[in-house]
């Protein structure tokens, strides 16, 4: 089963994703910041990260950076609303780094699931992202 780490702090939008994603079955982690993400990274070795930018304590670039260092064929999806001072674009440099996809909040649940899709090139996941988006 394809397995999943989302690290966001946002609560409500943590929850939401996880909620979609376990509707797929896909087996589901979650971290409140970089720091936690990173650890459960190390212990869960998941299918695939989805990664806020903004973060307190590690934010998401370098959450992407440190990831990379562990395993450099890890696919990440980053996601940002903007407006991250230290990072003029975000998502671009995301994509620098390594990042499969990119998402900006606020998404639609079929940007997820696409984006999910896309990232762990499944075929046998497309039919159940396809009923649910």
């Amino acid at each position: 089963m394809n397995s999943v780490l989302v690290i966001d702090d946002a609560a409500d939008l943590r929850n939401l994703v996880l909620h979609m994603l376990r509707a797929a079955d896909l087996q589901v982690f979650e971290a409140a910041d970089g720091v936690a993400g990173l650890s459960i990274f190390r212990c869960s070795k998941p299918s695939l990260v989805i990664t806020d930018i903004a973060m307190p304590r590690k934010d998401g670039i370098e959450t992407i950076r440190e990831i990379r260092a562990i395993d450099p064929r890890m696919p990440i999806i980053a996601m940002s609303g903007g407006g991250v001072a230290k990072y003029p674009d975000p998502l671009g440099l995301a994509q620098e780094l390594g990042a499969v996809g990119t998402l900006q909040k606020p998404f639609r649940v079929e940007q997820l699931l696409a984006a999910v899709s896309r990232a762990l090139a499944s075929p046998g996941l497309q039919p159940v992202l396809r009923v649910l988006a």
